[in-house]
């Protein structure tokens, strides 16, 4: 029976066979693949053993040579020795210079206010104003206030014709008394007459002397009137300059002794006050009588000199500073009161200090340290600071005067490592 699809010329069993020839191979062929698959295999793997050999032994050489590398620079680190630069330890001056801000204050500085109630009938100067001890500053008008001097005079008049009449009466009672005391002796006047007389008489006394009184009272309500009448016009307390003004002409002042009229501010300026407040570790040197030097930073040009003149003596509790004033002449105004400055106060030191550049400070957990040279190895000290200056710290203990301390050490100095001293050159002498 064919099959479909296949020609009618062959038959099943070419068919078949058909296959399975197209599929055989020879024995030769499948021999000679298997032998070099197999050669492929094992040259690659024997490049990978040889790579892997490689790596393992670069990885060890690489490793041997950081050892070998971290040795010689650890040896060389041992045996390193540094260059330091020194600088010599130096007694302090007998001078100690101390720089403070301050205050210029006006040597004197008055308030003026109105003593006489009114209005400013002329005004003789403004801010700016220069002025002399007396100078008229301002007239104020009171008109009434003539009127109430006016007044006091008549009663003072009078209370001095009162007295002149007790007076008269006083004498009148005394003859009196005299003559009927001695009636009354005698017989001829009573003794009710001469007590009567008597006593009159001690009353006149009385009344002569409330008189007096009474005069003495009107005279100083006089003076009082006549002194608040020379308030009308309003004087200079002292030689300065106007540097407010509170007033102008028609200002209603009054004169009032807790709310008197604030009419000028003036000041003396030919001579000022420097005020500054020193630090307790330098206070102790301050006295009357030591010299200052004033610098205002808008004046660069000039040093103001002054000594100490007033010391309080006594330490603000606050701030634990003493307060000292500096008087300074002024005669051209330059210093202006109000402005900032700076004083240099030249203390006397009680007592030598021993000064250390800042900059050869250790400071660790051991404390406060200096590295001083001596035969030619670092030996680190304790110190104690007793005050900083900035570029230098005055110590108390540690070190003596010449000591060689090495400056900005290196971090890592240890106590009795070999340095090597820098050999300092030697500077050139200008041309």
């Amino acid at each position: 029976m064919d099959r479909p699809g296949l020609p009618s010329n062959l038959n099943a069993s070419e068919v078949t066979r058909a296959p399975a020839e197209a599929n055989a191979v020879a024995p030769g062929a499948v021999a000679g693949a298997s032998a070099g698959g197999r050669s492929k295999a094992l040259f690659v793997g024997l490049v990978a053993l040889l790579l892997l050999i490689g790596g393992v032994g670069y990885g060890a050489w690489r490793h041997l040579e950081q050892r070998r590398i971290a040795a010689a620079v650890s040896e060389r680190h041992r045996d390193y020795v540094p260059v330091v630069n020194v600088q010599a330890v130096k007694v302090s001056a007998n001078v100690m210079h101390v720089n403070l801000p301050a205050t210029i204050e006006a040597f004197e500085s008055a308030n003026i206010y109105a003593r006489a109630s009114g209005y400013v009938a002329k005004r003789y100067v403004d801010i700016g104003s220069r002025v002399k001890q007396g100078e008229k500053l301002a007239d104020i008008s009171a008109p009434e206030l003539d009127d109430q001097i006016s007044q006091a005079e008549a009663s003072l008049s009078q209370a001095e014709a009162a007295v002149g009449q007790t007076e008269a009466n006083r004498e009148l009672a005394r003859v009196t008394n005299s003559r009927t005391s001695v009636l009354a002796k005698q017989g001829w006047a009573t003794r009710q007459q001469g007590d009567e007389a008597r006593l009159n008489y001690l009353a006149q006394q009385r009344a002569a002397q409330a008189g007096v009184a009474n005069v003495q009272t009107q005279r100083a309500q006089l003076n009082v009137l006549r002194q608040r009448r020379s308030y009308l016009q309003v004087l200079a307390p002292f030689d300065g300059v106007i540097t407010q003004r509170n007033i102008d002409v028609g200002s209603l002042v009054q004169a009032d002794a807790t709310s008197g009229t604030f009419m000028f501010t003036a000041m003396r300026g030919n001579i000022v006050r420097v005020q500054t407040y020193v630090p307790q570790d330098q206070a102790f040197g301050v006295v009357p009588g030591i010299d200052a030097s004033i610098l205002v930073a808008e004046i660069p040009a000039r040093v103001f000199s002054g000594k100490v003149t007033r010391v309080a003596d006594a330490l603000q509790p606050g701030t634990r500073t003493l307060l000292a004033e500096v008087d300074v002449e002024n005669p051209d105004g330059a210093l202006l009161p109000g402005a900032y400055c700076t004083v240099d106060l030249q203390i006397p030191r009680r007592s030598a200090s021993l000064m250390v550049p800042a900059n050869a400070v250790i400071f660790n957990q051991y404390g406060v340290q200096v590295a001083v040279v001596e035969n030619g190895e670092a030996r680190l000290r304790k110190i104690e600071i007793a005050r900083d200056f900035g570029t230098e710290v005055e110590a108390r203990a540690g070190v003596k005067e010449g000591d060689q301390v090495i400056v900005s050490p290196p971090v890592d100095l240890r106590d009795g490592q070999q340095v090597r001293v820098r050999e300092s050159k030697p500077v050139a002498p200008p041309h």
